[in-house]
């Protein structure tokens, strides 16, 4: 137990520092990516005005049909896709990519490229 939380306070760490280089605005909001162990959620926000656009999980209706299990590599692009569709619904093209101080690797990865392949510019 005093391992995860010691390993949860790292990923908080470098999130911090990642913070502190990307911002997002109202032309390019902020992608925002949080995995859980049983989730994926993903929000764009704005992060002059401090408004959330939008946001999508493994949670969401839509995404639970078009994800075969509700986790792993399935969900995150089911989830990745969502979040390109619904943004391209709000006029949102491009963003900046906030990988909430996970590696850039597996589920995180995946819904990155989900992403761009549905149009999404980052």
């Amino acid at each position: 137990m005093l391992k995860k939380m010691v390993k949860n306070e790292a990923r908080q760490k470098r999130h911090r520092i990642v913070r502190n280089k990307v911002h997002g605005s109202a032309e390019r909001p902020r992608l925002n990516v949080y995995r859980s162990l049983n989730h994926i959620y993903a929000q764009v926000i704005d992060d002059d005005a401090g408004v959330t656009l939008l946001a999508v999980s493994t949670l969401d209706k839509e995404v639970k049909v078009m994800a075969e299990k509700g986790y792993g590599l399935d969900a995150a692009k089911a989830v990745g896709k969502a979040v390109a569709d619904r943004a391209l619904e709000k006029g949102i093209k491009s963003i900046v990519f906030d990988r909430g101080g996970y590696k850039y690797h597996g589920r995180v990865k995946a819904l990155a490229d989900a992403a761009r392949e549905n149009g999404l510019n980052f």
